[in-house]
């Protein structure tokens, strides 16, 4: 099978053209022509030479996801259904705002982490995705969006930081390959406290986002059962470090499920946990699944809980779904778009 070229950066694209006697700028055409025009194929690079597309073509690809189906939500929020080259399928999200267009990508096919509020978890892990699989996401939105997107966030199937490497060179080649301000990536942890450690070290100035769910190990390993191996305390001593070396406020996610974890006493029990931390806590109104037995918060407890973190002096924010009615919205991908 032909090498995949999306995901090698401009400096390996660089070797792979003198390796076969084409000069190093030829690499950096090929970087633009998949990174900045988002090319799938070697006939739409014209300022090649018809020879040397034939020749890369021959040992080659570029290695762009196809598009199998897509959702168009009433919000301008579109779904698409991403199969890659042996047949593995993942969903990636396309999300219009007033000042930004965002896509939400996929780093794992499936998921192992099994939250209980998340519907990638019922289909179960399968294998984690390469860097330039994660990449060919962002340009799989770029292409149905027709506008340059420039806010990613790793919020959709599976757990980025247990796919480590690839997640890291996927943020670096859309740093410096694609353009887009390490301010505008967004990494989102269930978590995974090795992972949130080897970020730290990285000193990168991207926004880490901690999926944190309870305020106590006892309801957070229910909640977040992937994760025991970490009780809060880990994963608190983590965050700081975090805090630490890169100086970036942290995120924390928390999704209110009626009467499981949004009552007011676990909303003074969070304000204790996070107590003097450089934080802000995104509350997340959760998006129903089929096949799970579970309610969002009512609105009023919503706001009640809200003005607990708040009356603390915590910065508290409560996300803007979009995309529900498709079964794009947090929690929602599972990899079957009808068509």
């Amino acid at each position: 099978m032909n090498e995949a070229l999306l995901g090698r950066d401009t400096g390996e694209l660089t070797l792979l053209a003198q390796g076969v006697g084409e000069p190093a700028y030829r690499g950096r055409q090929l970087a633009a022509w998949i990174y900045q025009r988002c090319a799938c194929s070697f006939d739409a690079m014209s300022d090649l030479s018809a020879a040397l597309r034939t020749r890369l073509s021959q040992s080659f690809l570029v290695g762009c996801p196809s598009q199998v189906a897509k959702k168009q939500s009433t919000d301008g929020t579109f779904k698409l259904l991403l199969e890659m080259g042996d047949g593995a399928r993942v969903e990636t999200v396309g999300l219009p705002y007033d000042d930004r267009y965002s896509c939400c990508v996929s780093t794992q096919v499936g998921c192992g982490v099994g939250c209980l509020f998340c519907a990638t978890g019922l289909s179960g892990f399968v294998r984690n995705l390469d860097a330039g699989e994660i990449v060919g996401q962002v340009l799989a939105g770029e292409r149905e969006s027709g506008s340059r997107i420039d806010h990613v966030t790793f919020m959709g199937m599976g757990e980025p930081l247990i796919n480590f490497d690839a997640t890291l060179k996927a943020l670096r080649l859309l740093n410096v390959e694609k353009g887009i301000a390490a301010r505008n990536l967004t990494v989102s942890t269930s978590g995974y406290v090795p992972g949130i450690i080897k970020l730290a070290q990285e000193k990168l100035q991207l926004t880490l986002a901690i999926s944190l769910h309870a305020a106590n190990d006892e309801l957070r390993n229910k909640l977040v059962p992937g994760m025991i191996k970490w009780p809060i305390s880990e994963l608190m001593a983590a965050a700081r470090a975090y805090l630490g070396l890169t100086n970036r406020r942290i995120t924390f996610e928390y999704c209110l499920l009626d009467g499981v974890n949004d009552s007011l006493d676990e909303a003074k029990r969070l304000t204790v946990l996070l107590r003097g931390m450089n934080c802000h806590v995104n509350l997340i109104p959760y998006n129903r699944v089929t096949d799970l037995n579970l309610r969002p918060s009512a609105e009023h407890q919503v706001k009640a809980f809200r003005q607990v973190l708040a009356d603390a002096g915590i910065q508290v924010t409560q996300r803007q779904e979009k995309g529900a009615d498709i079964d794009a919205a947090c929690g929602q991908l599972r990899r079957r778009i009808s068509v």
